[in-house]
């Protein structure tokens, strides 16, 4: 739980109180007549951040079972009990859009990621490239930032995060592990073009669009070989991002409202 979260969310929680708006992402299963006993950090957010109390409305997910309304109960100093009442919303599925971009420092990937989960991305794939300057990323703090949007944006699953691996090996057993998936690569030496004209076009030319995933290079941009290797390859498409130059994580953001306004869910 993060301490921006806490100190936002804990100045209004009488109002949270009661109402429901408390979400949390959970594992255990979910259904009627079940209880969830909340974790460490759950418990003391719900007691101590937002003040809760015996008969306090909480929302829990799992990204299994929908939504599920629960109230506290067995309120102690140190723990407490959800006791689940009703499913307030069915199970949905993300986008089939996956993330792959190249780790930037802490505070930048921290808000990559949140927003990415925040346009639906449906997995989020760290890759280092020839110039990736982030030699390590913790991986549960990029779960944990995915777990957070997820619980404040309304979404019923929370993006799997992979483990970091070279482009050189993602790319090389691409069609082995991924199937029929294809690359949007955002790529910055690319001509100038409106980017929904080509969007547009990659949505209508040949088969069904199918499974996407969207490539995203590091703040020094991709080297002259990974680039001719992503132009040579018959399922990438390489795409213009407009006439300025855009930090990673922007770059991330404005990629994926586009692709989800022309060929993602934000066309229904």
């Amino acid at each position: 739980m993060s301490k921006k979260r806490e100190s936002l969310e804990s100045q209004d929680s009488p109002d949270h109180c009661g109402t429901g708006k408390v979400r949390l992402f959970v594992e255990p299963e979910l259904g009627e007549g079940l209880g969830v006993v909340p974790n460490r950090d759950q418990t003391h957010y719900l007691l101590n951040v937002m003040r809760m109390s015996d008969g306090d409305q909480v929302r829990l997910f799992n990204g299994r079972d929908g939504e599920w309304l629960g109230r506290l109960d067995e309120v102690k100093k140190r723990s407490c009990l959800i006791a689940l009442e009703q499913k307030t919303r069915e199970q949905d599925a993300l986008p089939d859009i996956w993330l792959l971009f190249a780790p930037v420092k802490r505070a930048r990937l921290d808000f990559m990621v949140q927003k990415a989960v925040e346009m639906g991305a449906g997995r989020l794939l760290p890759v280092n490239t020839a110039r990736t300057n982030v030699a390590r990323i913790k991986q549960d703090r990029l779960r944990a930032n995915a777990v957070e949007a997820a619980e404040q944006c309304g979404l019923l699953s929370v993006p799997e995060v992979e483990e970091p691996q070279s482009l050189e090996r993602l790319l090389g057993s691409w069609i082995e592990t991924m199937g029929n998936r294809r690359i949007i690569f955002c790529d910055e030496a690319a001509p100038q073009a409106s980017t929904l004209e080509q969007l547009q076009a990659l949505g209508t030319a040949g088969p069904q669009i199918g499974p996407l995933a969207i490539l995203i290079g590091p703040e020094g941009g991709f080297s002259p070989a990974e680039r001719n290797q992503l132009l040579a390859r018959e399922d990438t498409f390489a795409i213009s991002l407009g006439p300025r130059i855009m930090r990673a994580d922007t770059a991330a953001v404005a990629a994926l409202a586009a692709i989800q306004l022309v060929l993602g869910d934000w066309r229904s």
